[in-house]
């Protein structure tokens, strides 16, 4: 994984705006699959060349591929493992809407097509590994088409897939968990053998504090997270720290977040998991102060932190200062070289969701390189 100790690197969380007709054909592939393949194919080739370039026209360091050829960054797996043939559950809302009604019909708009998240009725395992291996190839073909040495791919992490496509077979949840990390091992491997840097999705670690566990204590909520942080491990335990990246967050839904766990209540044990960096959420209202959290953490040696320092659900560019101020907070407490800039959150987390406009998501990446440059020349 790149370290820099001569300027500041820039990335992001992995999911980028996709194109109206990329977005068509997931949705009918999501109804009938496999009748528009080639075209889907095809389709999302060039939206990853499209992305491609504008990553690197946008002056950003650490590329993939967009996530153009999936629906959103975990439902996909529904397809790829046995299991999963279970009823179907409601999609769960990253923040709580209760006593909001006027902003709850606002964002009805911005709700995802896609709600087909059915539960696991039997033992997990795969079915369809050629899908991961196409996946797979897709994220690599960014090496080649960017002239690039490196490059993210992102996959979920056995607690995120817990979150979104429930149990009903397991005894409890931690077999279930820990099922998943015995099966999605064999991607994870891949994925690095491939030569792309793994980054492990794990909004299970924050968000689900204020969803599927709102109702335990926050002791008891470490403790759930401490289970999923262990099941990670187990999963990567055979993969070098300094080819993962984790990121945490609090939903890219936009909404008051005043029910977020702060990061203070589980930086301890999010920095128990493997990976060698850590992405988390720093630009939004709720969270822009916590930087100041790291003042009392001991950032474990060779770990890389990548705060987001561009919110991913405005539609607000940020000033080229603003973003360097941010940088420069997290250098001062963790060191330059500990600090990759990033994004709070995917651009396009869910295909045809769109909160902020295809055009302002390009211009937010331009203004993270600026102020990125505008950081390095005050840091070095």
């Amino acid at each position: 994984m790149k370290r820099s100790t001569e300027r500041i690197l820039t990335t992001h969380t992995g999911s980028l705006p996709r194109p109206p007709e990329v977005v068509d054909l997931l949705l009918a592939e999501e109804e009938n699959r496999g009748k528009q393949a080639a075209e889907l194919e095809a389709a999302v080739a060039a939206a990853i060349d499209d992305v491609v370039q504008k990553q690197v026209a946008a002056g950003i360091d650490i590329i993939n591929d967009g996530e153009q050829g999936r629906p959103d960054y975990t439902s996909h797996v529904k397809d790829r493992l046995t299991g999963y043939d279970g009823p179907n559950s409601l999609p769960i809302i990253g923040v709580n809407l209760d006593g909001f009604p006027e902003l709850s019909e606002m964002l009805a708009q911005f709700a995802s097509p896609l709600q087909n998240r059915p539960a696991c009725s039997g033992p997990v395992g795969w079915k369809d590994w050629l899908a991961a291996e196409v996946d797979i190839t897709r994220a690599k073909s960014v090496l080649t088409g960017a002239d690039t040495e490196e490059a993210f791919m992102t996959s979920p992490s056995p607690g995120q897939i817990a979150r979104y496509l429930t149990n009903l077979h397991y005894p409890n949840e931690e077999e279930y968990i820990f099922a998943l990390a015995d099966v999605m091992r064999r991607e994870y491997t891949a994925i690095v053998d491939a030569g792309l840097i793994l980054q492990l999705d794990c909004p299970d670690l924050a968000l689900s504090r204020h969803t599927v566990f709102r109702n335990l204590s926050l002791t008891d909520f470490r403790k759930e997270i401490e289970m999923h942080v262990e099941a990670l491990n187990h999963a990567v335990r055979d993969i070098p720290a300094d080819r993962m990246r984790m990121h945490i967050c609090w939903a890219s839904t936009m909404g008051p977040h005043h029910e977020d766990v702060p990061l203070k209540d589980i930086v301890d044990i999010v920095l128990k998991g493997c990976p060698g960096a850590v992405s988390f959420p720093g630009a939004n209202p709720r969270h822009a102060h916590e930087w100041k959290v790291w003042r009392d953490v001991d950032l474990p040696d060779g770990k890389t932190i990548i705060p987001g320092v561009i919110d991913s659900t405005s539609n607000f560019v940020e000033h080229p200062e603003l973003v360097a101020d941010r940088i420069v907070n997290y250098a001062n407490v963790v060191g330059r070289e500990n600090v990759i800039a990033g994004v709070d959150c995917g651009f396009g987390t869910f295909a045809g969701r769109v909160q902020v406009d295809r055009n302002i998501v390009w211009m937010k990446m331009a203004t993270l390189a600026e102020g990125a440059v505008l950081a390095s020349e005050q840091l070095w």
